[in-house]
């Protein structure tokens, strides 16, 4: 599909960032522009299926560290079917965002029901009252959860992948006269610190101020970290083989892959440097060329990586914790379906999620694909199939 590039035109911009992809990134039919959202950011975009009016209109959400980019090989595939599909660089990642983003920067924007307005800003700017999909890979999925749960008027189905969509918790009831006491969770800092090989998971590590310069300044390099990121967490790295995990406690996590639950004195990048692919094995790594993982590399090297590590702040730290509090209790209405890699761990990562998905979360979960050799980045991993299970749904 990449075989064949052409040139878009495009307007001229005035600052850097703002320069549309071109002919040694993109195929032809797909666009490179940018959008004000009306929310506040001009976002970057590339579409498909633009050039006919009226057609209804797909969203696709990358996660991290992903950019607009990461959905190269279902733009065209799904446009031939009749739609307009859009991939924004979401509020802080890649050509949207105008300048790196800081750890002492305000963390409003990022907050969940401000993100979702970014979709909703962006999908109203393009001319659309309603989409046909939201489509959201890892921490993409989360994000069409809250869209198809805040605005089921607005986005018609929804598809995660990788990442199962659990539900919300209910707002506790008759409080007033009789308060109850909260019980907390098992605090897995201390758990995993305490464990005969010290641990530590990584969404503490990523909301810490540590984690940007840590990945932005690794010693191996922004391109030899995310080469390190994508073969770990990918089918290519044979350890993948993910199962049911027991419980939310240190002995059960522990038995994930140091990309989520670290060696307690390591850095991500040291984490990475310990399981960098072969020359050999990058060679035989089509799914991700050295071409593809440099436009990766650019935008990472230019932004920093706080505009994605935002959301593990928003994650962890207890004053987020009621971000969508207005939705407490809702289940998903509208159609469902769930894709995730047979061998990516993060279907699993977090115990009982891809169980809560299938029995209450959804209310029309039509379909749960786990797709046989594919990892985490299964939309590059594998597209074909992928493309079919989208374009089924």
């Amino acid at each position: 599909m990449l075989a064949a590039r052409a040139a878009l035109a495009v307007e001229p911009r005035a600052s850097n960032h703002e320069v549309a992809y071109g002919r040694e990134t993109l195929p032809t039919g797909i666009r490179s522009r940018f959008v004000d959202n009306n929310n506040g950011v001009t976002l970057h975009l590339l579409e498909a299926g633009f050039e006919t009016r009226g057609r209804p209109c797909v969203v696709l959400l990358h996660g991290f560290p992903e950019l607009a980019y990461t959905w190269r090989n279902q733009l065209l595939p799904i446009a031939a079917a009749g739609y307009h599909v859009i991939a924004p660089d979401l509020r802080g990642y890649g050509r949207s965002a105008p300048a790196p983003v800081a750890y002492g920067d305000d963390l409003l924007p990022y907050l969940p029901e401000n993100r979702v307005g970014d979709v909703l800003g962006l999908v109203r700017a393009l001319g659309y009252e309603h989409a046909a999909a939201v489509v959201g890979h890892d921490w993409g999925g989360p994000l069409a959860g809250w869209c198809a749960l805040t605005r089921p008027d607005v986005f018609r189905s929804v598809v995660w992948m990788s990442t199962p969509y659990a539900g919300t918790d209910a707002l506790p009831l008759d409080t007033a006269d009789h308060p109850r006491t909260a019980q907390p969770g098992p605090d897995i800092d201390e758990e995993l610190a305490a464990l005969p090989r010290p641990r530590k998971h990584y969404w503490w590590y990523y909301a810490s101020a540590a984690a940007n310069p840590d990945m932005w300044h690794a010693p191996q390099g922004v391109h030899d970290l995310l080469r390190g990121m994508f073969h770990y967490k990918s089918a290519d790295w044979s350890g993948n083989r993910p199962f049911r995990l027991k419980s939310w406690h240190a002995g059960d996590l522990a038995q994930l892959p140091t990309y989520y639950v670290m060696n307690l004195g390591d850095t991500i990048a040291a984490t990475m440097a310990a399981h960098m692919p072969s020359r050999q094995e990058i060679a035989r790594c089509r799914w991700m060329t050295e071409e593809d993982l440099d436009v990766y590399a650019g935008e990472y090297t230019r932004t920093g990586f706080q505009g994605g590590l935002n959301a593990y702040r928003i994650l962890t730290e207890p004053r987020f914790d009621h971000a969508l509090a207005i939705a407490s209790g809702r289940i998903i209405e509208i159609p469902a379906s769930f894709i995730g890699g047979a061998k990516d761990w993060g279907v699993r990562q977090s115990p009982g999620n891809f169980e809560s998905m299938q029995h209450g979360a959804c209310r029309r979960l039509l379909g749960v694909h786990l797709v046989d050799g594919a990892g985490h980045s299964l939309a590059e991993e594998r597209p074909s199939q992928v493309n079919r299970l989208l374009l089924d749904f």
